[in-house]
């Protein structure tokens, strides 16, 4: 470990260390916080004014971040937000936590990560520790990352350290969040690896994994998110057949739970949602390519999972035709709009697909979330309606797709006409009209 790698560790150790944040969304802003909690100053970097703003006055919009703890960091100077990339100049270590969404044609779109980079470069200096914390395909760190930053004229190792330690963030999680859950590092050299893990150690209470490259820890966490997605493509599977053969799947994987080894319990729904599940596994689809290489299970769980909103709306026209009611011009009440229960996210939700669906079929759609006010989807703006007992008789059907626990699941199914429930969030009620995914 040369003299500019000591340096480094030493700053961080007794946090003199500047720390910046590129990306102060749901991943950027609980990790800034935590870094400033640990006794760091931190600065945040945006590009949404609207983001720096609320920051520098306190303004908590993260659901993860405690309102107060926020407030008292920026009132203590420890958090400072800009959109001046130029600050970078003024730090020691920088986590790039900005989004890495799929582009229309399924492809990584990794632009946001490579706009951070070269405005990182343009400040880069020695002594300086860079981490990817997005969700991206094995190899960015090392084939994207790395030789922007060594545009400088710096090296990678010597002058300054990379590594890539995957974001784990899980909205509305009541026990894991950013602090208490174990962080994977993997840097470019064994010197960078143990800088960046050191500085997690020193802000986290959770264990840091380390990993021999960027590219172990980049695949990881692509195998986390793809475990899950395949894992719930099959229980939606098995939703569809069981409902073909009438056996209730809830109640089957209430049963298969009792197993104490070798069945890990996943819940079937209208569809997946968040930044994660549904687009993670495409980086690795994608990256196969190179490599002559069909990832077939994961397209097919893919395909398995992105039919679900579908089914739920033929699911809704098949129960409607029970009772002689067309979908076109039928009244439908949607539940929950968020891709989980109990947070305000909507990324990716398949509520929103539904409601599409719905809406090409001819039906009025209208919706109730408490923690979604409005949104808009498609260029169309939407607002939350109201409802009472007497307006939930004026819906043909109520269809659960986000399980709040705000919601009184009794009043509903006394008042409403028709429930379909994605979410067996009805579990214990007993009525003719609530019909399960």
């Amino acid at each position: 470990m040369n003299e500019i790698a000591q340096r480094l560790l030493e700053k961080i150790e007794n946090k003199t260390a500047v720390i910046g944040v590129v990306g102060l969304g749901y991943v950027g802003l609980p990790l800034a916080v935590e870094k400033a909690k640990a006794g760091y100053k931190v600065i945040g970097f945006d590009i949404q004014q609207k983001r720096v703003d609320m920051v520098n006055r306190g303004q908590n919009y993260i659901g993860d971040v405690v309102d107060k703890e926020l407030a008292d960091l920026v009132k203590e100077g420890k958090i400072f937000a800009t959109t001046d990339y130029s600050k970078i100049g003024d730090v020691d270590a920088v986590a790039i936590c900005v989004p890495t969404p799929l582009d229309k044609y399924k492809q990584p779109d990794i632009s946001y990560v490579v706009n951070s980079t070269r405005e990182i470069a343009k400040y880069l200096h020695r002594g300086m520790l860079v981490v990817l914390e997005s969700t991206t395909y094995p190899g960015t760190t090392e084939e994207v990352v790395k030789p922007i930053l060594e545009e400088s004229g710096l090296k990678c190792g010597e002058d300054f350290f990379l590594a890539f330690s995957p974001e784990r963030v899980d909205p509305g999680n009541k026990v894991y969040n950013t602090k208490n859950t174990p962080k994977v590092v993997g840097g470019v050299t064994k010197t960078c690896t143990e800088i960046a893990a050191r500085l997690y150690e020193n802000v986290l209470e959770g264990e840091v994994f380390k990993v021999s490259s960027p590219r172990v820890a980049e695949m990881e966490k692509i195998l986390e998110n793809t475990f899950r997605n395949i894992n719930i493509a099959l229980v939606n599977e098995m939703a569809i057949l069981c409902e073909r053969m009438n056996i209730d799947i809830w109640e089957v994987i209430e049963a298969a739970k009792t197993k104490p080894y070798g069945f890990m319990a996943f819940y079937p729904g209208p569809g997946l949602g968040g930044h994660c599940i549904p687009i993670d596994p495409f980086y690795l689809t994608w990256k196969a390519r190179e490599y002559d290489y069909h990832t077939r299970l994961i397209e097919i769980a893919g395909e398995i999972n992105n039919y679900m909103p579908e089914y739920v709306v033929e699911r809704v026209m098949k129960i409607l035709n029970k009772f002689k009611k067309p979908l076109n011009g039928s009244k439908i009440l949607i539940l929950g709009v968020a891709y989980k229960k109990d947070i305000d996210d909507i990324r990716e939700s398949p509520a929103l697909k539904i409601i599409e669906i719905f809406e090409k079929e001819n039906a009025e759609v209208e919706y109730n979330d408490p923690y979604v006010p409005s949104f808009t989807y498609n260029g169309k703006q939407y607002f939350s309606v109201d409802f009472t007992a007497e307006s939930l008789k004026r819906y043909d059907i109520v269809v659960i797709t986000t399980d709040h626990s705000k919601y009184d699941y009794n009043f509903i199914v006394e008042n409403a006409n028709l429930i379909f429930d994605t979410r067996n969030a009805t579990k214990g009620i007993k009525s003719g009209k609530v019909y399960k995914l």
